[in-house]
């Protein structure tokens, strides 16, 4: 990381990679901070932010650059020429072999603070005064539920947002599940700073709160929290969380019902000691055989490996392995019970009875429905503060959805051991991480196992404990790169799963970035390294005939046409492929520009391979002017065994009608990738699978941008948001920005209703794969 540079600027020239800015810097405060949030997304920077190339001379002359070697970013076009120019710089370093730390193209930023900034607001109340979270002795567990009324909540994305900005200064851990139906809690505070933490959920707008519209009175029974505290060193030992987590989800807790009840209308919320009341009458009126009593039907709604180590008296278990498989079973318990008949019900922390008895109720049509306020953990805590000397009426653990497993609270061993069968109170999961199987297991088992469920588990720990560390090296197919397995950290599964996924030719490199430089606003409809590699794949496992429907740059023509190579060298192929037979990949596309583009990017391959050479020689694209592609087609062949054939065309899908309807002058294909119109994707299924002229029986299709940005699921939950379909008001900016919302939106409901239809087209299988924007393979029966 460089110094603070009171002039701002972004410095690409080392590094370790990503986007630094001086920690604690008088820059990185006010503004500093929104803008280190804003720019991984891209958007506008503000003029107070300045990019540092690095010393580089070469582009001294730039009109944007100061003597200094620093851009100023004001618009989008600073901030995408930012990022080209780090890219243009490590491919130097790299080409030129100079010893350098940088692992990729980084930038660094320096902001200079804006002296017309605005002080930042005060802050809430609850945190004024607030001692320091980190000097508590003790965490407290607590758990809470919340089901908002009139809709639930609108945005969930914005709500798990605004929690985590909210929680930020308690650290307090846990995990947390947002969605429409509300919010699902649990977590580890601080104690020291708990009463801060329920102030900041509670407290009304009026008194600086701002969660009272998701949280506040509509959390039921409040916040459960455990009665005794966790020592700090008991807790880093053992951490119950190690991290919050706020996901969001569909439900909060998944029912399988196919629509929600009204959670507002759940029965009777009775209150621990009226329910430990309860249970000691029918235990002293079930002992006397008092038959002329009703005895309430006391219903465990937790799970079989919770209920096996604790639970109270009468109660009778579910016996579910999933609480989703709740239904059926209430159903047949109560199929021949009265409808008045007292049902008591209860769980963990309260929330699964909410909606058992929503079921109950209005499913069921039972009358004299009751659950257990706040759960067990409620009952627990109640019982400890308000009637210590009573006995409890809960024996044994009960089992937490956290690390610690369960709560002792009485010594009663319910539990049948998994392993040998004595009695015991104790839960854990495998230790064999591939297992990972909840059971009881008495302690005795757990020691000779090792923690694990078997003699085979236990092998597993054993012989991975032994296993010594080994480092590997491994070099792409073009001998560009030898890389050696790292102790690099990744943020997300999709950076980890690109680090351990072979590496691209040096070619593929160099087309992603004359893209960015030469089409810029469509550099991100370049098909990449993930789902490159997987195209080439599945190209390699055919006869190796493709048509591409949709050429762009020329990204996943050369993957095809790799893949077509490789096909060709295994079914040991003498001629080049071409219209009539053998590897060959025909690539559709109407636009000129991207045409030229992508025909230069295939001709440096058909000459020069995929290495180095062939990345020099495609970067001259970018240097000159961008000449449109002249004619209607034009012819490659690469490595003397797979021909490419670009074919200009101003309608693909009228060109692919006709290509199935008549004796065209092509053998079928084995791969059809659509990446065109996508308001006609269904059009072009059609006309593949109408007859085998164009695409063999049994062919793949493979339709890219299924998942549209993610807003499939909007379309598909028909979440629409009234106002933006008002007539735009604001500056021009706001309204280009809603009216590229409305297309989004819409072209994301195309993507859906095509997704729903050729799912439920008995001519095809569709496999949906969730990779970059979404890939769909369907295969031809």
């Amino acid at each position: 990381m460089s110094d603070f540079n009171p002039e701002g600027g972004v410095d690409c020239s080392g590094g370790d990679g990503g986007l630094h800015c001086e920690a604690g810097a008088e820059a990185v405060r006010g503004r500093g901070d929104t803008l280190l949030e804003e720019w991984p997304k891209r958007e506008s920077i503000t003029s107070t932010s300045s990019f540092d190339a690095g010393g580089d001379d070469d582009d001294d002359d730039d009109q944007n650059s100061s003597p200094l070697g620093m851009w100023r970013l004001e618009t989008d076009e600073d901030v995408q020429n930012a990022f080209l120019q780090a890219e243009q710089f490590f491919q130097r370093h790299q080409e030129e072999n100079e010893s350098t730390s940088m692992k990729r193209p980084t930038l660094v930023i320096h902001v200079t603070k804006d002296p017309d900034a605005p002080p930042p607001p005060p802050p809430p109340p609850y945190l004024v005064g607030m001692p320091d979270p980190l000097t508590s002795p003790t965490m407290t567990m607590l758990s809470f539920y919340a089901f908002p009324p009139n809709g639930g909540i609108s945005d969930p994305e914005s709500t798990a947002d605004q929690l985590k900005r909210l929680w930020r200064p308690f650290r307090a851990l846990g995990r947390v599940y947002v969605a429409n139906e509300g919010v699902n809690a649990q977590m580890s505070v601080p104690t020291n700073v708990l009463s801060n933490f329920l102030q900041c959920c509670t407290v009304s707008p009026e008194e600086g709160g701002e969660l009272s519209h998701v949280l506040g009175a509509y959390m039921e029974n409040g916040i459960n929290i455990d009665p005794i505290p966790v020592d700090m060193e008991e807790f880093q030992a053992k951490p119950a969380f190690k991290n919050l987590h706020i996901r969001v989800r569909s439900q909060i807790v998944a029912d399988g019902f196919a629509t929600p009840l009204d959670w507002q209308s759940a029965g009777y919320d009775m209150p621990p000691l009226e329910w430990h009341q309860k249970l000691k009458e029918a235990r002293e009126a079930h002992e006397k055989g008092e038959e002329d009593k009703p005895l309430p039907i006391v219903l465990d709604c937790r799970n079989d490996y919770e209920t096996q180590v604790g639970r109270f008296e009468l109660a009778e278990p579910l016996d579910t392995e999933n609480f989703r498989d709740s239904w059926d079973v209430l159903k047949d318990r109560l199929k021949d019970v009265p409808k008045d008949a007292p049902v008591m019900t209860y769980c963990t922390g309260g929330i699964r009875c909410v909606k058992v008895n929503a079921f109950l109720t209005q499913e069921m049509g039972m009358t004299n429905v009751s659950r257990l306020a706040g759960g067990i953990i409620s009952y627990d805590r109640t019982l400890n503060e308000q009637a210590p000397a009573e006995e409890s009426m809960f024996k044994g653990v009960n089992y937490v959805f956290d690390s610690r497993m369960g709560r002792r609270i009485t010594d009663d061993q319910l539990g049948t051991c998994f392993t040998c069968g004595s009695k015991t109170h104790l839960v854990s999961n495998c230790k064999n991480e591939n297992c990972h199987r909840r059971m009881v297991q008495c302690e005795n088992c757990a020691d000779v196992l090792l923690g694990t469920c078997s003699e085979g588990c236990k092998g597993r720990v054993v012989n991975a404990g032994m296993v010594p560390n080994r480092k590997r090296e491994t070099t792409n197919n073009t001998g560009d790169e030898t890389r050696q397995e790292s102790d690099e950290v990744y943020a997300n599964v999709d950076e980890y799963s690109s680090g351990y996924s072979s590496s691209s030719p040096a070619l593929f490199r160099q087309i992603e970035l004359n893209t960015a430089a030469l089409l810029p606003s469509g550099a991100h409809m370049v098909s990449g390294q993930m789902q490159g590699a997987l195209l080439k794949m599945l190209a390699s496992q055919t006869s190796g005939r493709i048509l591409e429907i949709g050429s762009f740059t020329g990204y996943a023509t050369a993957c095809f046409l790799e893949g077509a190579a490789i096909a060709g060298e295994l079914i040991n192929e003498k001629d080049a492929g071409g219209r009539e037979g053998g590897p060959f990949v025909l690539s559709l596309e109407r636009d000129r520009r991207a045409l030229g583009i992508a025909s230069a990017h295939i001709k440096a391959m058909s000459e020069l391979g995929l290495g180095k050479e062939a990345a020099k020689e495609a970067s001259k694209i970018a240097d000159g002017p961008i000449v449109d592609f002249e004619g209607d087609s034009v012819s490659f062949t690469y490595k003397g065994i797979a021909g490419c054939e670009f074919l200009r065309v101003n309608d693909a899908l009228a060109t692919v009608e006709e290509m199935a309807s008549s004796q065209s002058h092509f053998a079928p294909f084995d791969i059809a990738f659509v990446d065109a119109d996508k308001t006609r994707l269904m059009d072009y299924v059609d006309a593949l699978v109408s007859n085998d002229r164009l695409l063999k029986k049994g062919g793949l299709i493979i339709v890219d941008n299924v998942l549209w940005k993610g807003l499939v699921l909007d379309a598909n939950n028909s979440v629409h948001n009234s106002s933006d379909e008002t007539t735009p008001t604001g500056s021009s900016e706001e309204k280009e920005m809603l009216k590229k919302n409305r297309r989004a939106r819409k072209l994301a409901m195309n993507m859906h209703q095509f997704n729903s239809e050729v799912v439920n087209d008995e001519r095809v299988e569709v496999v949906m794969m969730p990779i970059r924007d979404g890939l769909s393979l369907i295969r031809k029966k």
